[in-house]
C-alpha cells in the first residue's frame, strides 16, 4: 500500500492521540529519522523505553505510525516509521462541536509551544553552529494586507515551495550527497491581527 502524502486528521481521537507532548515529540523524531526503535527514540527524549513503547503503540493505534519491518539481522528490535509523509489538522474540521473546537485549540497551542521551544533551543545553541548556518537561517516578519482567500493561497504556495525543497534534499540524501546536510525546521505562521 502506498504511503499517504499528507494525512488529514479529522477525528477527535486521533487529534488527542497526537496532541500529547511526548507523543508529538516521538512523532516528530520519527519524521526526522524516518525509521527508529523505541530505544533510539527514548534516548532522544530522555524517557524510559517502556514509556516510549507505550506511546508509540498509542500512535500506531490511530494509524499515525506503523511498524517498519525488521531492520536488523537478529530481528529482535521493533522498528517504527510514520505512516504518511505528514499530517494536516485544519480548524474547519473541528468547528462542529465545542468539545472538538476546544481540543483543536489545545492541540494547536501544544504544537506551537513545541515549535517555539525548538527555535529557542536553536538560539541557545547558535554559537555552536558554523557561521554559514547562522547566516542562512531566515528570521523574517512580513506584515501584509490580504483577504482570507489570498492568505490561503499564500499558505498553499509556501507549502508547495517547502515540499519542493524537501524532495530535493531527500533525493540528494538518498543519492549519498549528505555532506553539509542538516535537519532543518521551517515554521510558517500566517494569521490576522488588529492594532
Amino acid at each position: 500500500m502506498a504511503r499517504e502524502e499528507n494525512r488529514p486528521i479529522t477525528d477527535l481521537g486521533t487529534l488527542k492521540a497526537l496532541a500529547h507532548p511526548l507523543r508529538m515529540q516521538l512523532y516528530r523524531g520519527l519524521c526526522v529519522a524516518r525509521k527508529a526503535t523505541a530505544s533510539q527514540l527514548a534516548d532522544q527524549v530522555d524517557e524510559a523505553v517502556s514509556l516510549v513503547s507505550y506511546h508509540l503503540r498509542k500512535l500506531a493505534e490511530h494509524g499515525l505510525i506503523e511498524e517498519a519491518g525488521t531492520q536488523s539481522a537478529d530481528g529482535r528490535e521493533r522498528w517504527w516509521q510514520p505512516s504518511s509523509d505528514g499530517v494536516s489538522i485544519r480548524d474547519k474540521d473541528f468547528r462542529d462541536a465545542p468539545e472538538r473546537a476546544a481540543a483543536h485549540l489545545a492541540a494547536t497551542r501544544l504544537f506551537h509551544e513545541q515549535r517555539a521551544d525548538m527555535y529557542r533551543r536553536y538560539l541557545d545553541e547558535r554559537p555552536t553552529w558554523r557561521p554559514e548556518w547562522n547566516a542562512a537561517a531566515p528570521d523574517n516578519e512580513s506584515l501584509l494586507r490580504l483577504t482570507a482567500a489570498e492568505l490561503a493561497e499564500l499558505g498553499e504556495e509556501l507549502l508547495a515551495l517547502a515540499k519542493k525543497y524537501d524532495e530535493k534534499g531527500r533525493a540528494a540524501d538518498a543519492a549519498g550527497d549528505t555532506e553539509g546536510r542538516e535537519n532543518v525546521a521551517l515554521h510558517v505562521y500566517g494569521f490576522p491581527f488588529r492594532n
